[in-house]
């Protein structure tokens, strides 16, 4: 009997291996890391309303697709992906994984989440399998988007034999979700692949949804990324400026941007995270003079805010945000893979300690 079994297991993962493959609209599907549901654009960051409010280089980077990410299910013995990139962006400093490609991640039994696979972009329109020859048993997946462009359309492939639904499981949970806003490092630069970038792994330790409103060299604390941000039920919000503030942006804007979100959320928990003391600054006077002077007026307006009585606000310090080895970064400022690992590892403990989560 046990042979029979094994032999019509074998047949109907031949059978599987032979189907053709499926295409099923993306957009069929839940899309975790969005803040608003305002948006004409599916994978796009910020609501319509803004367009014609922020500025150019802003909203160009809030249509990149950075911590947005699709859940599924699936009993097919492979996944494909099929998606057009809105910009067809590379880096000299980050992976074109990274920057453009897809991320494939399983959820697993003790509830984990298990990477799979990256699906690497060819052009600007690619279709590629990400993995094969798996077992036809039911599984959840999550489908990270990019870090640094835009997706104008997305398909997930299944065999022709197999089936593709909605998640069975909320996890992450999406109910009040942590929010982060920031630079280039925290849209991700320069991790090797989508699910590598800091608040991706943050939300999967946390087992919460994270929503990254991160824009390279444009997290200049424009009021209107506060506004947008006061209107999410947030369970906290993570504030991380500082590498493209400047002195008098901060002691300028910091307060109010601040109050913006406090006003709609009294007791949330805000976080404030330092300017990280990036790895070159033990070489560049200039580099550690500018990271100084930063965290200076961070502190500054910090302080004047608790001496003013609020409350549920909290400091993370950056000192030993990248470790001592300096060992990671790509280029003494944007952090690999090490250096997410890390900023979560300082991070997280933080978010549960104050959050409760």
């Amino acid at each position: 009997m046990k042979r029979i079994i094994g032999i019509l297991a074998m047949l109907l993962l031949v059978c599987h291996v032979y189907a053709q493959i499926v295409y099923h609209d993306a957009a069929n599907f839940p899309l975790l890391g969005k803040a608003t549901n305002y948006a004409g654009a599916r994978y796009e960051r910020f609501p319509d309303s803004l367009k014609n409010i922020s500025r150019a280089p802003l909203w160009n980077l809030s249509r990149n697709s950075a911590g947005m990410a699709i859940r599924f299910r699936s009993n097919s013995t492979r996944i494909a992906v099929k998606w057009k990139t809105l910009f067809d962006n590379h880096m000299n400093h980050m992976t074109d994984v990274g920057v453009k490609g897809l991320d494939l991640y399983c959820l697993q039994k003790n509830g984990s989440w298990r990477f799979v696979n990256s699906a690497r972009p060819a052009q600007k329109m690619t279709q590629t399998t990400i993995i094969e020859n798996m077992k036809p048993e039911e599984r959840e997946f999550m489908l990270y988007l990019p870090l640094y462009d835009g997706v104008s359309s997305l398909s997930i492939g299944i065999d022709s034999l197999s089936v593709i639904g909605q998640p069975m499981v909320d996890c992450p949970v999406r109910e009040k979700p942590v929010v982060f806003y920031g630079t280039s490092i925290l849209q991700g630069g320069c991790a090797s692949r989508p699910g590598m970038a800091h608040t991706n792994i943050i939300s999967r330790r946390l087992n919460r949804e994270c929503i990254n409103l991160g824009f390279s060299g444009n997290a200049l604390l424009d009021l209107e990324v506060a506004e947008m941000m006061a209107e999410i039920d947030a369970s906290v919000f993570v504030l991380d400026f500082a590498p493209n503030a400047s002195v008098e942006q901060i002691k300028e804007r910091m307060a109010v941007f601040y109050q913006t979100i406090r006003d709609k959320h009294p007791k949330v928990p805000i976080l404030f995270i330092e300017d990280p003391v990036f790895t070159h600054a033990l070489f560049d006077e200039m580099i550690a003079h500018e990271v100084e002077d930063r965290n200076r007026a961070v502190n500054e307006v910090f302080n004047t805010l608790k001496k003013k009585g609020e409350k549920n606000m909290y400091l993370v310090r950056s000192s030993k945000m990248l470790g001592e080895d300096g060992e990671a970064t790509v280029d003494g400022v944007h952090f690999t893979d090490l250096g997410m690992m890390r900023y979560a590892d300082l991070v997280c403990p933080v978010i549960r300690r104050f959050c409760k989560l």
